[in-house]
C-alpha cells in the first residue's frame, strides 16, 4: 500500500473524496498506524465548514448542532491549535460534571489527548484537573456542579461542552465570563446539543455570537450505517429533530406547562397575602441535585403566587437548611411544606437545627413527579397561578416534566418544580384549601 500513499500524500483528503465508498474504506484499511496519524492530523483539510470558525469580529462561537455532527473535535482542535501559537494561554475547560470533562474533553476519542500531533506530549493531572500543551499553555477544568470554583480564576479563552445540561447553567455561565479577562480579545466555544434552556435561547440572539448548526449526517465522517439507522428511528420525532437535527425545540413535546402559558401567567405585582408557603425539595447528596426551596403566596382572590426562588446547590444540610430559614424570615412565612421521601425524621430535625421556629409539614410522594404535578399545571389553565416575575430554572425544569412521566428538563431531577408542586399544593389542593360544602337532603 506503500505506493499508494505515496500517490495521494500530498493531498489525501480531495483524493478520497473523489472515491467511492469501497474503495476509499479499502485505502484507508490498507494504511500504516503512522499514515493514519499523519492523515488525521490534517484537521483544516478535511474538517467540514461547521467545524471551523469565521474570521469576524466574535466573542462566542456557538455550535449547536446534532450528535456526531464533529462538536467535541471542534473543540478539541480549536483549544490545541491556539496552545500551540502562544505559550502563556490559560483555558477554562467545562463541563456538566468533571467527569464529563475528563471523559469527553480531555481523554475522549476526539478529546485533547487524542488530537494531539505526532511527538506532542499532552501531560494531563487527573488530580490537579489541569492539561498542559507541549508549549506551556495550561487548561484549568471545572464543571456547572461546582460553578463557584469559577468565581476568580481568570483565562485568556474557554470551551464549554453540552452546556443544554448544565445545572445552575445561568450561575455557571456569569463567573465564567466575568473571569474571561486575560488577553486582548478573549473568546469562548459552546460545544452543545440542542436544549431548550434560557441561557441557550439568550445566546442565540445575543450579538457577537457566531451560531453554527447542523444535522448529524452532514459529519460525512461517521458510519453510513449509523446514520442510516438512527435516522430511520427518530426522524421527524422531537427527538430525532433535537439529538439529530439540531433543533432548538421550545417546547417539550407533552410537557405539562408550555412557555407560552408561563408567560401569560406573569404578573409585575400581587394582592394582598393570605398565607405564604415554603415549598421544599431536599437533595439526595451535598455533591447531587438542588435543594428547591420556593416561596408562595395566596392571595385574598384566591389565586396562587410564585413569588421567589431560594433555591441552593451543593450545599450541606445544614446550609440548605439556613437557606430555609432565610426564606421563612424573608416572606414571614406560616409554614414549611418539606418532601420526606429521602430522609424522613431527617428532614425536619435539620430544619430545627437551623432555628426554625414554626410548624414544618413533612409530604410524602406516593405518586410520580408528573403525576404530583397534573393538578398544580392544571391551575395555570385555569387562571388560578401566577408567577411575581421570571424564574428561569425553574420555568425550564417545569417545560420539562412531562404528562403520564418522564423529565426532559435541565439537570438530573426537577427539584425546584418539584418544592414549587409541594407548595402548590399545600395552598390550592390540600385539606386547607377546600371550601366546606353543605349537602341539602
Amino acid at each position: 500500500m506503500s505506493w499508494q500513499w505515496d500517490r495521494i500524500a500530498e493531498d489525501p483528503v480531495d483524493f478520497l473524496a473523489l472515491l467511492d465508498e469501497a474503495d476509499r474504506e479499502y485505502i484507508l484499511n490498507g494504511l500504516s498506524a503512522r499514515q493514519r496519524r499523519e492523515l488525521n492530523e490534517r484537521w483544516q483539510q478535511w474538517a467540514h465548514d461547521g467545524q471551523n470558525p469565521d474570521d469576524g469580529d466574535w466573542r462566542i462561537w456557538l455550535i449547536m448542532a446534532g450528535r456526531g455532527y464533529g462538536k467535541t473535535r471542534a473543540g478539541s482542535e480549536w483549544i490545541s491549535r491556539l496552545a500551540r501559537a502562544d505559550e502563556s494561554l490559560r483555558f477554562a475547560l467545562v463541563g456538566a460534571t468533571v467527569d464529563d470533562v475528563r471523559k469527553v474533553m480531555v481523554e475522549g476519542e476526539s478529546g485533547l489527548i487524542s488530537v494531539a500531533h505526532t511527538g506532542e506530549h499532552v501531560e494531563w493531572n487527573v488530580t490537579k484537573g489541569e492539561v498542559t500543551f507541549p508549549s506551556g499553555a495550561v487548561a484549568h477544568v471545572y464543571s456547572a456542579e461546582s460553578f463557584e470554583k469559577l468565581r476568580g480564576p481568570e483565562h485568556h479563552h474557554a470551551w464549554c461542552d453540552e452546556l443544554g445540561k448544565w445545572n445552575n447553567a445561568d450561575a455557571c455561565w456569569d463567573n465564567l465570563m466575568l473571569g474571561l479577562r486575560l488577553g486582548e480579545k478573549p473568546r469562548v466555544l459552546v460545544t452543545t446539543t440542542p436544549r431548550s434552556i434560557s441561557l441557550l435561547r439568550r445566546l442565540t440572539m445575543q450579538q457577537g455570537v457566531e451560531l453554527r448548526g447542523g444535522r448529524t449526517d452532514q459529519n460525512h465522517n461517521l458510519p453510513h450505517d449509523f446514520v442510516a439507522t438512527v435516522t430511520a428511528l427518530y426522524e421527524g420525532t422531537r427527538l430525532g429533530r433535537q439529538e439529530l437535527g439540531g433543533e432548538l425545540i421550545e417546547d417539550v413535546e407533552g410537557a405539562l406547562w408550555s412557555r407560552d402559558l408561563i408567560e401569560r401567567q406573569r404578573v409585575p405585582s400581587v394582592p394582598d397575602m393570605k398565607r405564604i408557603v415554603i415549598g421544599v425539595d431536599p437533595p439526595i447528596s451535598a455533591n447531587g441535585d438542588a435543594c428547591g426551596i420556593l416561596a408562595v403566596g395566596l392571595g385574598d382572590d384566591g389565586k396562587a403566587y410564585v413569588l421567589a426562588d431560594h433555591s441552593v446547590t451543593g450545599a450541606s444540610p445544614e446550609c440548605w437548611a439556613r437557606a430555609v430559614a432565610g426564606a421563612v424570615e424573608a416572606w414571614g412565612a406560616d409554614r414549611v411544606i418539606a418532601e420526606d421521601n429521602q430522609g424522613g425524621n431527617m428532614v425536619e430535625s435539620t430544619l430545627r437545627a437551623a432555628d426554625l421556629a414554626m410548624p414544618v409539614k413533612r409530604v410524602h410522594a406516593s405518586r410520580g413527579k408528573s403525576a404530583r404535578a397534573e393538578p398544580v399545571a392544571a391551575l395555570y389553565e385555569a387562571n388560578r397561578a401566577f408567577h411575581v416575575g421570571a424564574f428561569p430554572d425553574l420555568e425550564d425544569q417545569m417545560c420539562g416534566l412531562v404528562v403520564g412521566g418522564g423529565y426532559e428538563g435541565p439537570g438530573r431531577s426537577p427539584d425546584r418544580a418539584d418544592a414549587l408542586v409541594w407548595a402548590m399544593t399545600e395552598l390550592m389542593l390540600g385539606r386547607a384549601a377546600r371550601v366546606p360544602r353543605v349537602s341539602l337532603l
